[in-house]
């Protein structure tokens, strides 16, 4: 089994920490695990995305040109990368961020409003585990609890305050995946 998997949003949204998350659940899981953060000059506001490889066995490659599933966190990143993923995919959408469906129907996607589920929770910088849950809904290559787990062990220490929310975030975006009307 091998995911290669892309994040993609705004320098700020929190791409790259739930691409982190992942490799670190990856790694105490037992698989092999490859992630490669890319972001533009501004450090908030600009486009940032990693890609993470998840698999069985060794990883030859860390590029990712067709990924298995993409999670998009805004408009342009949903033009970039629907296009590439390879058919059958995975596609989550932060529907709070983006006005338009995927055009692809050989693609497994989910509109989930990230950012409402977020704010709704306290914390609009949580959408990144809102949607995380979510892509683990349609993919499920962890369980939501070897999520927590190592979100429990990784979370910078003056984070620690957000743990709970940051369970509850990942939680009901799995659900919200759950519930929503898929291609």
């Amino acid at each position: 089994m091998e995911t290669q998997l892309i994040i993609s949003g705004f320098g700020g949204q929190g791409a790259l920490f739930a691409g982190t998350l992942l490799a670190y659940a990856a790694m105490e899981n037992g698989r092999q695990v490859s992630w490669i953060p890319s972001y533009g000059p501004e450090m908030r506001g600009g486009t940032a995305h990693c890609t993470v490889i998840i698999s069985d066995d060794e990883i030859g490659s860390p590029v990712v040109r067709n990924p298995s599933a993409a999670i998009v966190m805004n408009l342009p990143s949903l033009d970039r990368y629907e296009p590439v993923i390879q058919p059958n995919g995975v596609l989550i959408v932060n529907s709070s961020l983006v006005d338009r469906e995927p055009s692809r129907s050989d693609l497994r996607w989910r509109m989930v409003p990230a950012n409402a589920i977020a704010e709704e929770l306290g914390d609009r910088r949580m959408a990144n585990m809102v949607l995380l849950g979510a892509y683990l809904a349609v993919e499920p290559i962890f369980t939501l609890e070897q999520i927590e787990e190592s979100l429990a062990r990784h979370i910078p220490s003056h984070r620690r305050g957000l743990l709970e929310s940051n369970y509850q975030a990942l939680r009901q975006g799995f659900e919200a995946a759950r519930a929503a009307v898929a291609a």
